[in-house]
């Protein structure tokens, strides 16, 4: 007698059952792949040819050979980068707009504009952090001040006699210095400008003591001997300023390592299918070694972190520009 007389019905009932099953899983899949739209517009808050838009091109190339859909760099610059921010805020929640994102827009406008036309924690969703690009402080080659204890001896004995240029007021170059400033217990004259390159040229002329700017704009300089960094806004020693200290190592204080962050963000409302899909695909860009190189070019460096991570820096950064802003009493423009 035949001991599995139901086997062949029971095979039957399995079939039936993955044969209406199959079409469902394969039709969720396919509208998986399909969430993105035909195009990504990324929106950088910079014009063409600067350190922000390389990044930005080359992460959209990056990401439109991982996504197989045309990614669109889109420069917004102006206000700090609050204009590129509030269309990206105000964009449709579908994945189609991303904004490369900088702390000018997101930590420290909330702290220095009344009225900010977004809202950064109800209107953002962070995908993944990319780089960070230090911050240094640095004088004439023939300053008197050889050290970093040298400028602050002086702005000690002379409150408000030592100036400091920076990128313009309420930047990150500017915060910084006014954060170095505090920390110090030190009065120093803030003398804004509009970018890297005329506050380096008054720098070189004489006009300001010492500046607070990014490695990479200062290293030219540097490399030709006309000026010299006494200290890097760093956790740590960079590779390009070989030699130099941090501002911790050179007068141990804590706290003055300033994460000048770049990531990638979204309108708050994406679906969390499509912010997962280009939170990995981004740090796995990240972490290629061509990215390493890439961004080191551009006077960066790789700074690869999640959506988790990325959230805990912008809520850091935001509390430290805060406590910044209100004890330098400073306003936005």
């Amino acid at each position: 007698m035949d001991r599995f007389p139901a086997l062949p019905r029971r095979l039957a009932r399995c079939a039936l059952v993955l044969g209406l099953v199959a079409p469902a899983l394969m039709s969720g899949a396919a509208a998986a792949a399909q969430e993105l739209p035909k195009t990504i517009k990324l929106v950088v808050p910079f014009a063409p040819g600067g350190a922000q838009d390389v990044i930005g091109r080359y992460l959209a190339s990056q990401l439109a050979s991982r996504l197989g859909t045309p990614v669109v760099v889109d420069n917004k610059a102006g206000a700090g980068g609050v204009i590129a921010a509030d269309a990206v805020a105000k964009a449709p929640a579908d994945g189609g707009t991303l904004l490369l994102a900088t702390g000018g827009a997101i930590s420290i406008a909330p702290q220095l504009l009344a009225k900010l036309p977004y809202k950064v924690q109800q209107d953002f969703a962070p995908i993944a952090l990319v780089a960070d690009t230090p911050m240094v402080l640095a004088v004439r080659s023939d300053s008197s001040y050889r050290t970093l204890p040298d400028l602050v001896k002086a702005a000690s004995a002379q409150p408000g006699q030592v100036s400091y240029a920076s990128t313009g007021n309420g930047t990150v170059s500017h915060l910084t210095g006014e954060l170095f400033a505090q920390a110090a217990g030190v009065k120093l004259t803030h003398v804004p400008y509009r970018g890297a390159s005329p506050a380096t040229v008054d720098l070189l002329g004489g006009q300001v003591a010492s500046i607070v700017t990014s490695a990479a704009s200062i290293e030219p300089m540097v490399e030709g001997g006309k000026a010299r960094v006494l200290a890097t806004f760093t956790a740590a020693p960079i590779s390009t300023l070989p030699g130099v200290p941090t501002v911790q190592q050179a007068m141990g204080l804590s706290g003055l390592a300033v994460p000048v962050w770049v990531g990638l963000m979204a309108p708050a409302k994406v679906p969390s299918s499509i912010l997962e899909r280009l939170g990995a695909e981004v740090l796995a860009i990240c972490r290629l070694p061509e990215t390493r190189a890439r961004l080191q070019a551009a006077g960066a460096q790789s700074t690869c972190g999640g959506s988790a991570e990325f959230g805990r820096l912008i809520a850091e950064d935001s509390k430290r520009w805060e406590r910044v802003v209100q004890r330098g009493n400073i306003k936005g423009e």
